[in-house]
């Protein structure tokens, strides 16, 4: 993206104007999306989002950087965790120190109760994180994200227009971009989170309407076949993997790339060499990540730079306990809530 194409598109973030137009991009594994395309009843993709609902002083308490953000010659990469987690736990012992090691800015978004409340509010913090550091940084930004972190920055994209001049690339590791079978079949009285990311809710139409991608932004999934959270999530059914719209595309399975990888839902999010060599790939390099591109020694790493073997035992110990401890986690509902009216045409 041209310095002159970034301003504009700040400005009409900043103003509410209706965003710069788009430069195209082709499509690896989408079918494009016209721009007439049928939404049925939700919002046309292009129409500008609305004001953000969240007090700005908790939007701004919510974005935490390693660092000013003026003045930096890499893009910066955001961090957006998953359902039930804080970033600093989940992030700070992986991602973080692999991305401190390269010399990366890198800037974290604390969800509302953990990332279990309405993913709708999540996805303000979520604009207001790429606007900032859009403004700050006078680059794109560069979005990795975890299960819901992965997923939620996309309806950020898909009913904030503007945003998407803003994202060079987003990066999801086991995204819940259709939702997990599980919830569906589990959830009675759940978190509003878990509602939202059952197989079929109305949330999930909303996001997933008219267009999944959007040129200019190059997407990245990687994802694992043995995920025992977003159900079904092996190759050619991936509920993870992003199938429409116009952006650059590339889903990966990890076992693609090692045929023996094991990882699991909170291992491809935290430790796993091959998510993120995938994610790395897409991060330096035009486009979305290659599989080709993966060094074949990956496969022999046992945990993915940043991560200390000596201290891996504890702290993921404490990770998964943190995962699981519903404390401070929003109030379980009987059901998802509802949609907003900016959803709707």
């Amino acid at each position: 993206m041209t310095r002159s194409r970034l301003l504009a598109a700040l400005t009409a973030a900043l103003t509410g104007a209706t965003a710069a137009v788009l430069l195209g991009s082709g499509t690896a594994g989408a079918a494009p999306a016209p721009a007439t395309a049928d939404t049925g009843a939700f919002a046309p993709l292009d129409r500008p989002g609305p004001r953000l609902s969240v007090p700005r002083d908790a939007l701004n308490a919510s974005l935490d950087c390693n660092g000013p953000l003026r003045g930096v010659t890499q893009d910066p990469v955001l961090l957006v965790p998953g359902t039930t987690m804080d970033p600093h736990v989940g992030f700070d012992w992986n991602y973080a120190r692999a991305f401190d090691q390269r010399g990366l800015r890198w800037c974290t978004v604390t969800l509302p109760f953990d990332a279990t409340g309405d993913i709708q509010v999540a996805g303000e913090h979520v604009v207001h994180a790429i606007r900032t550091m859009a403004q700050q940084s006078r680059r794109d930004v560069d979005v990795v994200g975890w299960s819901q972190g992965g997923m939620v920055p996309r309806w950020a994209l898909r009913f904030w227009p503007d945003t998407r001049a803003l994202v060079d690339d987003l990066v999801g590791l086991s995204p819940s971009n259709h939702g997990t079978a599980l919830s569906e079949v589990t959830c009675g009285d759940c978190n509003p989170a878990f509602h939202q990311q059952a197989a079929g809710s109305a949330f999930l139409a909303a996001l997933n309407s008219g267009a999944e991608t959007f040129a200019g932004v190059d997407y990245t999934v990687a994802y694992t076949a043995l995920d025992e959270v977003v159900v079904p999530n092996t190759p050619g059914i991936a509920s993870s993997a992003l199938r429409t719209g116009d952006g650059a595309v590339a889903n990966i399975a990890t076992q693609e790339v090692c045929p023996a990888n094991a990882a699991d839902h909170f291992a491809i999010g935290s430790h796993d060499p091959v998510g993120y060599a995938i994610a790395l790939d897409a991060l330096t390099h035009d486009g979305p990540a290659v599989r080709s591109r993966i060094p074949l020694g990956t496969c022999l790493q046992p945990f993915q730079p940043g991560v200390d073997p000596l201290t891996f035992g504890p702290t993921y110990a404490g990770f998964l306990a943190y995962a699981t401890n519903s404390d401070g986690n929003a109030p379980d509902v009987p059901e998802e809530p509802a949609l907003a009216p900016y959803v709707y045409r």
